[in-house]
């Protein structure tokens, strides 16, 4: 199970945190402005990292008993 979370500004990603990688990335100039920042407070990262874990494997059950 992966969590993506991806910013986008004109149909065009700029931010994406993916779990499997557990930081930031950022895809152009401001987006990688954005995903230093982000990266560097470690309370917002680890809060990115905890949605896997609250979101994600919370669900999963509930997706797998209506499949």
């Amino acid at each position: 199970i992966e969590f993506i979370e991806s910013y986008y500004y004109n149909k065009l990603e700029f931010t994406r945190f993916s779990s499997s990688v557990g930081k930031y990335v950022g895809f152009t100039e401001y987006g990688v402005r954005n995903a230093e920042y982000w990266n560097n407070d470690a309370s917002f990262l680890s809060g990115a990292k905890a949605q896997k874990e609250g979101y994600c494997l919370h669900n999963i059950q509930n997706w797998y008993n209506n499949m």
